[in-house]
């Protein structure tokens, strides 16, 4: 085997990596795309980025109280969740409830003519992780199936009423007063348990997938109004509405997107080619394979790994056999010699580790990190332009001070997993201040309704190193932001936007429908 020119392979790489850059000017671009296609998809069905109308016209504030439940029905769990609140804005623990084929095992539940006589309900928030065209808070026909589900009759049906017949049929005192989306529910989550006195404007998942929530002037959402639409009766008092935007497939067209070979040969071997193309440069399902698009060029063109055998059957030749967490680790490889890298490209890309030379792993992390920090960039996108076309931004005549974040996002990811795993309820991000004078206590206010909350959840934004960092780079970039603006943005991590904020839109939608639940 000829020797490996270690000059040649890291100069190709840092090469490789300036694909990847993705400086102020594109993300700039970016948002200027980002806020045009919100329009045309508020004003227009059908579009790639089709900024769904959810019927969710409120958002919770920490006071409420009371007992929900959440039905969530994914590609890989079916669980049923009570959800208690306090009204004291800390996140409870869902409640599993036991399940069983054919129902829920129904444990001193009223049967029958008892239940149906019982004037209060258990207002239920119905996870429903599949494709609908929801037309009402409660209502929405499902489209197609995907995950491995093939239920034909169910197609073209309104999902909620099937689960309400279903329940009806038991006599359980249940309600099912939302149909949720996750994104929507970790909005929901977010702003129960965010600290001050402002609402959360979005909800951003940054995981195996990506997608945004956040909250729109109901005047601006005009496909609503347009002559033909049907549009079920819903709440009009706040004059908002969340609006899920399904940013995954923003700039399916690439006009501003960067598009480098090892994008373009992972969308060539995607299931959904020409699809969700925003998604497929930022989120988990899809990093790890242009990592491995981008090894593999380099292997090409500089000899990587030409000193060692690899076998043939080795992740690193089987598409979309590598996990992003690759990318975490080694990007979180302070070692000298990279030591830790090497383990990881034997244990997760079969890559014997006894034959790699450091600088061929050194030429890998350069990799890795570009493709990181490209990923983070492109994240500050939708953020920026919904806070931009929102109106959160506005000339202040007044400095702003926003409450120090205790704990980074990393930070917080890994404590709420402890938390989980530990049993304790998860704190809010920002621990209550203590007392303040009452002289103080109006500028105090003003300063807290200066913050513009954003609720985040998702393996990538809460666990790969330096994410949030480069996010908020990119945030200062942007002209209309800068440095004062991106000050004013607080992230914190919602966690199970499936499960307790099903529950709290259940909450929402059950108070404006008027419906009575336990307290």
């Amino acid at each position: 085997m000829a020797p490996v020119d270690f000059k040649l392979l890291i100069d190709r790489a840092e090469a490789i990596s300036k694909e990847f850059e993705y400086g102020a000017e594109g993300v700039r671009k970016g948002v200027k795309e980002f806020l045009r296609l919100m329009d045309v998809g508020l004003q227009n069905d059908g579009e790639a980025m089709t900024m769904i109308p959810t019927y969710v016209t409120g958002v919770p504030n920490g006071t409420e109280k009371g007992v929900y439940l959440a039905i969530d029905l994914g590609g890989t769990n079916f669980r049923v969740c009570s959800v208690s609140l306090s009204g004291d804005t800390k996140l409870p623990y869902p409640i599993l409830l036991p399940c069983k084929t054919g129902g829920i095992i129904r444990e001193d539940t009223p049967r029958g003519p008892l239940s149906r006589r019982s004037r209060t309900l258990f207002a239920t928030g119905f996870t429903f992780s599949f494709p609908v065209d929801q037309r009402a808070v409660n209502k929405g026909y499902l489209i197609r199936w995907t995950k491995g589900f093939d239920i034909a009759d169910a197609i073209g049906k309104d999902v909620c009423e099937l689960l309400q017949t279903e329940i009806d049929a038991l006599g359980l005192p249940v309600k099912v007063a939302a149909l949720v989306n996750d994104t929507v529910g970790t909005l929901m989550a977010r702003s129960y348990e965010s600290p001050g006195k402002s609402g959360t404007l979005l909800g951003a998942i940054f995981g195996t997938g990506t997608n945004g929530a956040y909250v729109e002037k109901l005047n601006k959402i005009t496909k609503m109004t347009k002559r033909g639409t049907q549009v079920e009766e819903h709440d009009t008092s706040t004059g908002e509405m969340v609006v899920n935007t399904e940013w995954g497939s923003f700039d399916n067209a690439l006009k501003v997107l960067p598009n480098t070979l090892y994008d373009r040969q992972l969308d060539e071997n995607s299931v959904n080619p020409g699809i969700q193309m925003f998604e497929k440069r930022i989120s988990g399902m899809f990093l790890g394979e242009i990592l491995r698009n981008a090894i593999l060029g380099l292997k090409k063109d500089a000899g990587l790994f030409s000193a060692t055998e690899i076998p043939e059957e080795a992740p690193l030749n089987v598409p979309w056999s590598v996990d992003t967490s690759v990318l975490s680790f080694v990007e979180a490889d302070d070692t000298t010699d990279l030591s830790k890298t090497k383990v990881i490209l034997e244990e997760q890309l079969g890559i014997p580790a006894a034959g790699l030379h450091t600088e061929e792993a050194r030429a890998i992390k350069t990799l890795v990190h570009a493709i990181g920090k490209r990923s983070a960039r492109l994240s500050a996108v939708p953020i920026a332009a919904i806070v931009l076309a929102t109106g959160k931004i506005k000339p202040s005549s007044e400095p702003v001070i926003i409450p120090i974040q205790k704990l980074s996002l990393f930070e917080q990811g890994i404590k709420a997993v402890k938390n989980a795993f530990s049993g304790k309820p998860p704190a809010a991000a920002i621990p209550a201040s203590g007392s303040v004078k009452s002289d103080k206590d109006k500028a105090e206010t003003k300063k807290e309704l200066e913050v513009i909350d954003i609720g985040v959840d998702g393996s990538v934004v809460e666990f790969y190193p330096g994410f949030e960092k480069y996010v908020r780079e990119a945030l200062r970039e942007v002209e209309e932001l800068g440095v004062e603006g991106e000050k004013r943005i607080r992230m914190g991590v919602a966690k199970d936007g499936s499960g307790v904020g099903a529950a709290l839109i259940a909450l929402i939608a059950a108070r404006a429908a008027g419906v009575n639940t336990p307290s």
